[in-house]
């Protein structure tokens, strides 16, 4: 196997590893939107990055940061709701990105490969980051497991049992800024958030635990990532796009009836 793409299933089942139970508790606790609206504002990390000099991923995790916090802020104000604050943060720091970008001029930009990925290009220095966070997450997710179940169940319930209910949505946050940040790489600004939430919602079906829907989500994940690896290599197909649409294919199969035994 070329070197490449070794790299390239070792970067994709990185990131499906830990999207998988994170796109749990997007799923549950209904914020997809809030995964997009991070996604978008991802942009500007790159050209912020590419500005000041520092590595793209270093830019992409201070602006969804950034944001996550912001958010964090606005969303204590009533005056107007979550999503239409989250769709003036997605298409504001998208529209801010898209400008950076052309005032880039000394530097040559891929723009589609950030759009929409470019998982056959990861360099040993993605892999180091994907991994390395991805495992990050990984643990941290498991310190906030207990207090997100409880919060996600009844928030005022884990209120009142003591559970930090704001630290513990503020670090969830942060957690799914981070993800998105070091999985850019493989599907993209634009297609990142299908593997936080297709997988986890294939998975539901299956599952009678939350941890076994975390787990199971991990397995489509992956499932998707060599799929749309092995669809892209057989049809010339980008590979970003290709494992979204295989994600998109196994929650639709995952839909049709089971016969039971018995």
């Amino acid at each position: 196997m070329d070197d490449f793409i070794l790299r390239a299933v070792l970067a994709g089942i990185g990131v499906a590893l830990v999207a998988g139970p994170m796109g749990c508790f997007v799923v549950w606790r209904r914020m997809s939107y809030f995964g997009a609206a991070l996604a978008h504002s991802a942009l500007l990390g790159v050209a912020l990055g590419l500005l000041a000099g520092i590595s793209p991923t270093i830019g992409i995790i201070v602006v969804c940061v950034a944001v996550a916090l912001l958010m964090a802020g606005l969303d204590r104000n009533r005056l107007f709701a979550a999503d239409t604050l989250l769709g003036i943060l997605a298409h504001g720091t998208l529209a801010a990105g898209l400008i950076a970008m052309t005032m880039l001029q000394t530097v040559r930009i891929d723009l589609m490969g950030y759009l929409f990925g470019d998982i056959l290009a990861v360099t040993r220095a993605d892999l180091f980051w994907i991994l390395g966070g991805g495992a990050a997450c990984l643990a941290a997710l498991a310190a906030l497991w207990r207090p997100l179940l409880a919060i996600t169940a009844h928030e005022e319930l884990a209120r009142v049992e003591g559970v930090a209910v704001e630290r513990t949505r503020l670090a969830f946050m942060l957690l799914i800024a981070f993800v998105i940040a070091v999985a850019m790489k493989i599907v993209g600004v634009l297609l990142i958030v299908s593997l936080l939430i297709i997988p986890a919602a294939a998975a539901r079906r299956f599952s009678a635990t939350p941890e076994a829907m975390a787990a199971l989500a991990a397995v489509f994940g992956c499932l998707s990532v060599v799929g749309g690896l092995a669809a892209s290599a057989r049809w010339d197909a980008p590979a970003g796009p290709a494992i979204a649409a295989t994600a998109t294919v196994l929650f639709f199969l995952s839909l049709l009836p089971v016969r039971r035994a018995g």
